[in-house]
């Protein structure tokens, strides 16, 4: 019995000592599931949490994306505000001054151009008619002509025309060049004198002669496509490739027109003297100005619409077919003849001025359309002519000038000029019918402008095409809406489309290409 008390005893204890061990064990178990599952929850929220706030910084740079004034600095402000909310402060009236800067960064305009005329004492009573056409002292504007000597002034010319002033002693430069004149050395100064006058609020510095008509609205144009803080020397080369090759590719023609930036006038007074003293054989002041620049190393930037117009003879074929650039200037008046026929020259260009005032941009602009009915091709260069060719030309050839003109070198022919050129219709049959303009307004219930043409009456041969007669039209009436925007687009011709041509009148609109209109033959 005893025995057997024993074992159940011994039993007894290892059972419980069982029991105690696996009731620990079941503790310990417990305590850590408890503190696994708290881990759990913990991590779950902060997934959630980074979740949500990198979600949330997504959303608010998009947003800040989507604003066009703060694009720029949307993501840098976003990142001080998280950071430090001290620092944002800090750097947000920096961001504002500069949005501001820009803001208050204006359009060139008039009244930051300053002209400076080249100008002779022995021409000035005839020439100073072609300034007064395009002065305008109404707007402010500023320049200087710049003569050799005092010349005298009449009643009213004070108020019509730039302020007078004589050049600058230039006997102490030698000129060589047995072919020219050493007033070239005068007139290549000018810009540096004229930046000496110390006018303020000044961006850009233009070159004329006195017998320079500017189209100053396009220049303005012209000019706010430049950086005027960086240095720009803009113009344009001669029509004759001969003078090009003689003088330079590289070189702008003063009676044309350029411009150039006010840092690069600064930098260019600084220096010129000197540079001139290094040029005494060149010809004229235009390359003796272009030598100085290749010094600095700054070329000539192109622009179509300045016109030197180094040839003889009539315009008509250079004006009818423009490049597609604006009209900024008209140059050698007095060799060339009127623009418009049985007028003066001065009488001529101030009738252009008409169209001129009602839409500058599109002045001179080709459009090339087609008279289907009557088998005509009609070609407008707007504020100028209007032309009815028989027959279909295609554009290609239409906007190739005819050859009008004479070179500047009489024994030179066609190959001398330094563009494409066609020659004038041999075919009797196929002579335009010219149409002059005589006469341009606005008419305000279409807010449209609206040209006439009359037709210009000269012997036409005989034509033996069984077509319909173009002399049976008396004029021409252009339907055009004022387009300053024009340049800001892509450059391209406007489109024209005949209303009707029936009788002794024909009605055309002309205006900004339509989707998928074209020039079609």
């Amino acid at each position: 019995m005893k025995v057997t008390q024993k074992v159940k005893d011994s039993e007894k204890i290892i059972w419980d000592q069982m029991r105690s061990v696996s009731g620990s064990q079941i503790s310990i178990s417990g305590s850590h599931n408890r503190a696994f599952l708290k881990f759990m929850v913990w991590l779950f929220l902060f997934a959630s949490t980074t979740y949500m706030v990198y979600t949330l910084k997504l959303v608010s740079y998009k947003s800040c994306n989507n604003n066009d004034v703060f694009s720029r600095n949307s993501l840098f402000i976003h990142s001080s505000e998280i950071n430090s909310s001290k620092s944002s402060k800090s750097i947000r009236p920096v961001i504002v001054k500069e949005e501001t800067e820009e803001k208050l960064e204006e359009k060139t305009g008039l009244e930051h151009i300053v002209f400076g005329i080249a100008a002779s004492a022995k021409l000035w009573d005839k020439r100073k008619e072609y300034i007064k056409l395009w002065w305008k002292p109404e707007e402010e504007m500023r320049g200087i002509v710049w003569l050799d000597k005092p010349v005298k002034t009449s009643k009213g010319d004070g108020e019509s025309l730039p302020e007078l002033r004589i050049s600058g002693d230039t006997s102490r430069f030698a000129y060589r060049n047995r072919q020219g004149h050493r007033s070239a050395i005068r007139i290549s100064r000018i810009v540096s004198e004229t930046l000496r006058l110390g006018r303020e609020n000044v961006r850009w510095f233009v070159m004329g002669d006195d017998d320079t008509v500017f189209v100053t609205d396009n220049l303005v144009r012209i000019l706010n496509k430049y950086d005027h803080n960086q240095y720009y020397y803009i113009g344009s080369s001669s029509e004759s490739h001969l003078q090009n090759i003689y003088f330079s590719y590289s070189m702008a023609y003063g009676g044309g027109g350029f411009a150039i930036s006010y840092p690069l006038a600064k930098a260019l007074e600084k220096m010129q003297d000197k540079c001139i003293q290094r040029y005494p054989g060149l010809y004229g002041s235009d390359d003796r100005m272009q030598a100085c620049m290749a010094e600095l190393g700054v070329p000539l930037t192109k622009e179509l619409g300045f016109h030197q117009y180094d040839v003889y003879g009539n315009l008509f074929g250079l004006l009818a077919s423009h490049p597609i650039a604006p009209l900024v200037t008209l140059h050698h008046l007095d060799v060339v003849e009127p623009i418009f026929p049985n007028v003066t020259r001065v009488q001529a260009l101030r009738r252009l001025t008409v169209p001129m005032k009602l839409d500058s941009a599109g002045l001179m602009q080709q459009s090339i359309c087609y008279d289907k009915a009557n088998g005509w091709t009609i070609s407008v260069s707007w504020g100028f002519a209007v032309q009815i060719f028989r027959g279909v030309l295609s554009p290609r050839e239409i906007e190739m000038p005819s050859r009008t003109f004479l070179n500047w070198y009489k024994r030179a022919d066609y190959t001398a000029y330094a563009f494409n050129t066609r020659p004038v219709a041999r075919n009797p049959c196929q002579k335009p019918f010219v149409f002059y303009l005589s006469s341009a307004k606005m008419d305000p219930s279409s807010n449209q402008t609206v040209s006439q043409y009359t037709r210009h009456r000269v012997p036409h041969p005989a034509c033996k095409w069984k077509t319909t007669d173009p002399a049976d039209v008396d004029r021409v009436q252009v339907y055009k809406k004022s387009d300053p925007h024009l340049w800001d687009r892509s450059p391209r011709r406007n489109c024209c489309r005949v209303l009707s041509s029936k009788g002794k009148s024909m009605v055309v609109d002309v205006g900004v290409c339509k989707e998928g209109e074209l020039s079609e033959v």
